[in-house]
């Protein structure tokens, strides 16, 4: 039987807690029964308490398991306990032998005794118990004198392990202005030692740094707000040290520490503000729609969503002005033009501009209104802007027959500005290539300056320009539309060439050929063409013309029995009239060939036979007549070409060498003065001449435009006779196929009324000298002073003689 024991020894008790203490009192207790054998008389009457007799039987407590402390540090190996069996004698006859988990490694065994010793530091967290094999052997022959048998060693617990946060640090998040009580986060802490076995696992919560913000529940580990009213943006960030500590947070008890990061997430608590109540802007008059203006700004505390704004106009004179829009990057108010401006118009606008959050929570209304308000006073710069048109775009209707130089329609422009700048036209000659249209440089008369066709174009999209005499750089434009409206002007004609045949039996009345007409011409009435036989042919004996009132014709024989050798070809003159106002007419002519024709009345043949080539006269010799005779009209050509262009000789007179000759020339030039155009401000009216004229500049290098309205005053108008007098002129000589190739200087004599300095010729005169005053030729300048002195009156003493 095998029996185990353990032995007293006073030092494993030592430092031991209540608990521990108790238990290894009872294994005390257990060891020494089982160690110190019991008459069993005596152990039946300590159970029953009944007397027996004093036989006595040996017998032994049997246990399964042993029990041993974790952690023993002492120098000695821990006894453990003692196995023994019931035939040991004590002689040392019986070897005991250990296997099993940690056999011979963590417990070893007396092999003569039986004790059990741990010879290595236990760890319950490491390994809670072992299983063991026992074996007791005949020394001496080695043969099994027990059977084998199996026990367990438990590693009692002891508080040797620290709670732990396995998670930390924490990270959590509150919204700010959470009621007291609100639940943050909760954290957790584990504990290595043995939850059934003491106190030691038993884990307590307290708040080591946090305070007063927050607090924990001790027995759950839950973070809670501790303060009402925590504000964002007063301190953000919370650090908050959580303990826990095992033992039921006794003293002596092992603890862990853990960080917990606490941030305050942002609620829409305070109230949008602009931080300037009047802001001071300035735009140009010229700023395109959509371009920005200025930008304003309300302030506010919170972030993301919570710190949205929106931004408008919610009173001022420049609402319809100008717009504003919010910047969702920055949540600026970013103010734009709405419309064009006009320094002219208005020169200032003022703007009430509210910024309001569209995220409101209802439970921080009391905080205020969450909206506020800011005046934007915005001025209008002036710039220098080019001219305008009234109205911007202009449509002209034009009969085709318009003399030259009629005005067809006045364009006008003005300088927006306030300064009002004198104004100078001039067409976009890309518009108008064929150059059929002017405009007058001071009035924008725009006239015609060559015939309209409207069978050549029916439509002309031309571009007035205007510029400001003073900034020629400030050109306004202006798109007009010319319709030129149809007359009258082309007669009906055939559309092709007609050619009818007629045979030989054809009866009279018979139908030969249906005609119809064109016209160039589209009246409003739609086209109606009237047919007849020419003046000179209204007696016709062979062939009449039907008009079928649908603008064709049809041609019928007069009678019958044509022969082809009496006449082959017919021609028959036919009157086409339109239905315009004034009636034109042309006359087309109608081709009749007489043919011999069959029975059925297919033609057969077309050609008379008088003039049929001989049967002797073979085609081929025909051809080959007329070739020779081409080339014999070919090689006369020739000769007389180089006679007449005969080369001459190459020998030179010496008279006519022109090497080494110097021609020489009496006159001097003007030097630069050449290449400079010509002033033509000493034509200007003497009482807008100003004293101080701008120097002359190049001709070539300005445009058109520039260079004829620089030396033109405004008050300089010519007549609307003038003009079409000389853009008659012009256009004759234009169409002058005899005209020099060149520029020349066209004179016309024609004088106009409209000269300030009034008629210079003899005819209106007085009839002396005497009776006539040259005294204002004093104010025209000094440009005619030589005359003043000649013809005016001398402001000095008259002479004697």
């Amino acid at each position: 039987m095998w029996t185990t024991g353990r032995m007293s020894n006073a030092k494993s008790w030592l430092g031991l807690g209540t608990s521990l203490y108790f238990w290894a009192l009872m294994d005390l207790a257990t060891t020494v029964l089982s160690s110190t054998p019991m008459p069993e008389v005596e152990l039946d009457t300590l159970f029953s308490g009944k007397p027996q007799s004093h036989q006595r039987s040996r017998r032994s407590w049997v246990w399964n398991q042993f029990f041993v402390l974790e952690e023993y540090t002492g120098t000695d190996p821990l006894y453990v306990g003692k196995l023994h069996s019931d035939m040991d004698r004590g002689d040392g006859s019986i070897k005991y032998i250990l296997s099993g988990e940690g056999a011979g490694i963590v417990f070893t065994i007396d092999d003569t005794t039986g004790d059990i010793h741990a010879i290595q530091r236990l760890d319950r967290e490491e390994r809670a118990q072992y299983t063991l094999r026992a074996q007791a052997l005949d020394r001496r022959t080695g043969r099994p004198m027990e059977p084998e048998s199996e026990f367990i060693i438990k590693i009692q617990d002891i508080n040797d392990n620290e709670p732990k946060f396995l998670d930390g640090p924490y990270v959590a998040t509150v919204p700010e202005m959470s009621p007291v009580g609100t639940s943050v986060i909760q954290v957790t802490a584990t504990d290595a030692d043995d939850p059934t076995y003491g106190n030691s696992a038993r884990v307590v919560y307290s708040i080591l740094q946090g305070q007063p913000y927050f607090s924990v529940d001790s027995k759950t580990g839950v973070i809670r707000t501790a303060l009402m009213n925590m504000d964002r943006e007063a301190k953000e960030y919370y650090e908050v040290i959580i303990q826990a500590k095992d033992m039921g947070g006794q003293l002596g008890g092992l603890a862990g520490t853990t960080t917990v990061n606490i941030t305050l997430s942002d609620v829409n608590d305070n109230p949008p503000r602009f931080p300037q109540k009047h802001y001071q802007m300035s735009v140009l008059e010229s700023a395109p729609v959509s371009s920005t203006v200025g930008r304003v700004f309300a302030k506010d505390l919170d972030e993301g969503i919570n710190a949205e704004m929106k931004y408008t106009i919610v009173d001022g004179d420049g609402a319809d002005a100008f717009d504003i829009n919010t910047d969702p990057n920055f949540q600026v108010g970013i103010i734009t033009v709405k419309k064009p401006l006009s320094f002219e118009s208005k020169k200032s606008y003022t703007l009430k501009v509210e910024g309001s959050n569209p995220h409101v929570e209802m439970r921080f209304l009391n905080l205020g209104p969450f909206q506020d308000t800011t005046t934007v006073h915005i001025s209008v710069e002036d710039v220098d802007e080019p001219p305008v048109f009234e109205p911007g775009f202009y449509f002209v209707e034009v009969p085709e027959d318009v003399t030259i130089g009629t005005t067809i329609q006045i364009i006008s422009a003005k300088d927006p500005d306030v300064t009002n700048n004198s104004i100078r036209y001039s067409i976009d000659r890309g518009s108008d290539p064929g150059r059929f249209f002017y405009v007058d440089i001071t009035t924008g008369a725009l006239m015609t300056a060559r015939p309209l066709d409207r069978e050549e174009f029916s439509w002309h999209n031309i571009t007035v320009l205007a510029m400001e005499m003073n900034n020629p750089s400030q050109v306004g434009s202006v798109a007009v539309t010319i319709k030129v409206l149809d007359v009258n002007d082309n007669a009906p004609e055939f559309p092709r060439f007609y050619e009818a045949f007629i045979c030989e039996n054809a009866k009279a009345g018979q139908l030969i050929q249906t005609v119809s007409a064109v016209d160039q011409d589209d009246p409003h009435n739609g086209q109606h063409f009237y047919y007849s036989l020419a003046p000179e042919a209204a007696n016709n004996p062979n062939f009449t013309v039907r008009d079928n009132q649908d603008n064709t014709a049809r041609i019928l024989t007069r009678r019958s029995g044509f022969r082809q050798q009496e006449q082959s070809v017919f021609y028959l003159p036919i009157l086409i009239a339109d239905s315009g106002q004034p009636v034109l007419s042309s006359t087309g002519t109608l081709t009749i060939q007489v043919c011999s024709c069959s029975d059925d009345g297919h033609v057969m043949s077309c050609s008379p036979e008088a003039y049929m080539l001989p049967v002797s006269l073979s085609r081929g010799a025909l051809i080959a007549i007329l070739a020779c005779v081409f080339v014999l009209l070919v090689l006369v050509l020739l000769i007389l070409s180089m006679r007449r262009h005969r080369k001459q000789p190459y020998i030179i007179d010496d008279d006519e060498n022109i090497h080494e000759n110097i021609v020489r020339y009496d006159d001097e030039g003007g030097g630069e003065e050449d290449t400079e155009a010509f002033d033509i401000a000493a034509m200007w009216n003497p009482r807008e001449a100003q004293a101080g004229a701008a120097p002359k500049t190049r001709q070539d290098m300005l445009p058109e435009i520039e260079s004829l309205s620089r030396y033109v005053p405004q008050t300089c108008a010519v007549s609307s006779t003038v003009h079409s007098y000389v853009l008659a002129k012009l256009y004759e000589a234009d169409m002058d196929l005899w005209a020099p190739p060149f520029d020349s200087l066209q004179t016309y004599m024609f004088e106009g009324d409209g000269s300030v300095a009034g008629s210079l010729s003899s005819l209106q005169s007085a009839t002396s000298d005497s009776e006539q005053s040259f005294d204002f030729l004093t104010d025209w300048g000094p440009r005619f002073r030589k005359l003043a002195e000649l013809y005016g009156a001398s402001e000095g003493p008259s002479p004697l003689w």
